[in-house]
């Protein structure tokens, strides 16, 4: 069989990111991602599991890690001097520029976080739905 007989492979055109941890620079990087993502009109899917899943909760106030926790402050304001926007202000624009956006059912059951406890435009989701998304994305993207 030559390849001039065989089938074109399907476009996967989009992005699947798991996020696992949520110290400020792990928050941060899948929110800068699907923002690049979003607007080169790529799908993105993003999937929050275990530790990732308190930065979907509404009193989300993301901290450096470790010793560094201290500059979280001067970060926040270098970052707001460079017209950066906050993960909270991320997160929602992604959401409203059409990234999906899921928190893990099983880490929620596990950690005692309820729906309501959750930022609006996010969806519950098993781990099938990451598996589908990360099978369908030209891209996938483990953060923690």
């Amino acid at each position: 069989m030559t390849t001039e007989n065989a089938p074109a492979a399907p476009k996967r055109d989009g992005v699947a990111i798991i996020v696992y941890q949520s110290t400020f620079d792990i928050a941060m990087m899948p929110m800068i991602i699907a923002q690049g993502a979003l607007s080169m009109g790529m799908e993105v899917s993003i999937y929050y599991t275990f530790f990732g899943l308190s930065s979907l909760k509404k009193s989300f106030k993301p901290k450096m890690p470790g010793i560094w926790r201290l500059f979280t402050g001067m970060m926040v304001r270098k970052m707001g001097q460079q017209s950066i926007p906050t993960f909270s202000q991320m997160l929602k624009d992604n959401i409203e520029m059409g990234a999906k956006v899921y928190a893990c059912s099983t880490s929620m059951t596990m950690m005692g976080v309820r729906k309501e406890d959750l930022v609006d435009g996010v969806e519950i989701a098993g781990v099938a739905k990451f598996l589908d998304m990360a099978a369908n994305a030209g891209t996938t993207l483990a953060i923690g």
